[in-house]
This record gives structure tokens, C-alpha cells and sequence, in this order.
């Protein structure tokens, strides 16, 4: 039976941790993926699903919450289509990642750049380090 690439973003997905919210910025490592960032920190496979993702816009930069949840929509769209070939490196390497999405351009940005922002981000992130 052939196994379907899921396009979902399913809440066990989203990281909401506080604790390893903390812990990510304080020990993590990261890299940008212009107009991303990502921190990124790893443990074992036993957590529920192969990745928990937090995505957020700064409120200093983008003043409307009106802006701040439009790229952060877009920002959750790109990454859950995307998604599948993340999965697929990760499972190769049984480990659960817990990452942050920082969306750092200066202005809102087609969503044709943030698009291509995330394949870059999972095309670039560093699978052999784990």
C-alpha cells in the first residue's frame, strides 16, 4: 500500500512550550533563510511526531496584529506544504527537532518570497549536525 504525503498541520506539530521555547533560544542553534530565521535544537525520536514548529512575525517591526497574523499564516501555509521533504530527511536520522520560524525582513514580502524562503530554509538546514 503506497503511504500519501499528509498536507496537514496538525496541533502536535506546534510547539507551545515555554520551557523549550526558552531552552531553544538559549542553547539552539540557527541560521537564516532570508526572509527567515530558524532556531532549531534537537533531541531524541520518542516525542510525538518528527518536528514541533513555532512561527512568529515581531511585534516591534509589524505594529497591526493585522500584519503579524497575515505572515504568519503564509508563513504556516508555506512550511505545511513543504513539509513532506523535512519529514523525509528527518526520518532517516530518528531524531525530533523543535524549531522557530522568525519571519526578519523589514517589510511584508510576496508570499511567492516567503514561499521560496521556506524551501530554501529546508533545503539548507544542516541533517548531517544531527
Amino acid at each position: 500500500m503506497e503511504t500519501k504525503a499528509t498536507y496537514t498541520f496538525d496541533r502536535h506539530e506546534r510547539l507551545k512550550s515555554r520551557k523549550i521555547i526558552a531552552s531553544l533560544f538559549k542553547g539552539g542553534q540557527s541560521f537564516v533563510a532570508y526572509p527567515l530565521r530558524v532556531v532549531w535544537t534537537v533531541s531524541l525520536a520518542g516525542e510525538q511526531g518528527m518536528a514541533t514548529v513555532a512561527i512568529s512575525a515581531s511585534k516591534r517591526t509589524f505594529k497591526t496584529a493585522v500584519q503579524r497574523n497575515r505572515l504568519k499564516r503564509q508563513m504556516r501555509e508555506a512550511y505545511r506544504l513543504h513539509k513532506a521533504a523535512f519529514y523525509q530527511e528527518l526520518s532517516k536520522q530518528q531524531k525530533h527537532v523543535s524549531m522557530m520560524i522568525t519571519y526578519i525582513a523589514k517589510e511584508p514580502l510576496p508570499y511567492a518570497e516567503i514561499d521560496a524562503g521556506m524551501k530554501k530554509l529546508i533545503r539548507k538546514f544542516p541533517y548531517q549536525i544531527m
